[in-house]
């Protein structure tokens, strides 16, 4: 346990040793702000488009800010008769009325996997510079729409916190994290047993009890009992979107063949025609999809799929139910 502890750091990462230059590859802190343009028009307020996807019958409603109490008063002419206090009322013999406000923001958590498993992608670009370009868009706009915003970064040996706060240095610190876990991936990078998705979840419902706004972006690599659990939980009292992050040679392997991987710089061969490598490729996949996909029938989660072989703005405009730009 304390060496599991010892391998969680939530102020500060290492700087990667190497990072290649090639952005299908790698993000940058620079290229993770210069989407604060891109961002605009993108939108996470509780009313959505028609064609949106957080509007749907089987997606959870965004429920938006709550209502903090204010004050209880006497009944005025005019009021709204659902706000009388009918306890209050009938225990002092005149109407009473609670006068209630709106939320003057709703907190939104944004939590990226940067692990190992995300570290792959055929067309475009990697799954992890995806998740990356997303997760930034969303919180500028989320910033710029009046929310805290905050986020969970985490990579096989590490995960980062930034506690949401409405600020430009909190929204940094984001970015600054997500930039450097995502340069620590590289070929060499050992690969012992990674976090895993429910211990981040756990992190997730501490810092987000109720009435947040919790985007998940990963491919949901390693789910199991427990994470059903947690997501149930998370679903109950916070808005909860998961944004399943996949390439599009998921379901496309051929059989036969030597594939050579590399991340820019190294180069490792798989071979398909091995007993049970493709089949375990495949099936993984798509079972991990399928299960991502039930939550949205059990819990009335939302969710918004992503793949790396697309550029990520068109998709999330689509998703979204906005008109392309």
């Amino acid at each position: 346990m304390k060496d599991r502890a010892a391998r969680i750091r939530t102020d500060t990462l290492r700087k990667p040793a190497q990072v290649t230059e090639d952005p299908r590859v790698h993000t940058d802190l620079a290229y993770l702000r210069g989407l604060e343009g891109p961002a605009r028009g993108l939108s996470f307020l509780p009313r959505q488009p028609a064609q949106s996807v957080l509007n749907g019958r089987h997606a959870s409603r965004l429920r938006g800010r709550g209502l903090n109490f204010e004050e209880l008063r006497d009944y005025l002419p005019g009021d709204d008769i659902r706000a009388i206090d009918w306890k209050v009322t009938a225990r002092t013999g005149t109407p009473h009325v609670r006068v209630m406000t709106e939320e003057r923001d709703r907190p939104a958590l944004i939590v990226v996997d940067q692990r190992m498993s995300m570290f792959f992608g055929t067309r475009r670009a990697m799954k992890s510079v995806t998740a990356a370009e997303a997760a930034a868009m969303t919180a500028f706009r989320i910033l710029d729409q009046g929310d805290r915003v905050g986020g969970i970064v985490f990579g096989d040996k590490m995960i980062a916190e930034v506690r949401p706060q409405r600020s430009r240095a909190a929204l940094n610190r984001f970015l600054t994290a997500l930039a450097e876990a995502n340069g620590l991936l590289h070929a060499e990078a050992p690969n012992p047993a990674p976090i895993g998705l429910t211990e981040v979840l756990r992190a997730v419902a501490r810092i987000a009890p109720r009435n947040h706004l919790v985007i998940v972006l990963s491919d949901f690599d390693g789910i199991d009992a427990e994470t059903d659990r947690i997501v149930s939980g998370l679903a109950r009292h916070n808005d909860l979107i998961l944004v399943p992050v996949t390439d599009p040679s998921a379901g496309e392997i051929p059989a036969g063949l030597k594939l050579i991987v590399t991340d820019g710089a190294l180069q490792a061969e798989i071979d398909t025609g091995a007993p049970g490598t493709r089949k375990g490729l495949i099936e993984m996949s798509k079972g991990r999809l399928a299960d991502v996909l039930d939550w949205q029938r059990r819990f009335g989660v939302a969710i918004l799929p992503l793949s790396a072989g697309e550029e990520t703005l068109p998709q999330m405009r689509r998703l979204l139910g906005l008109g392309p730009r």
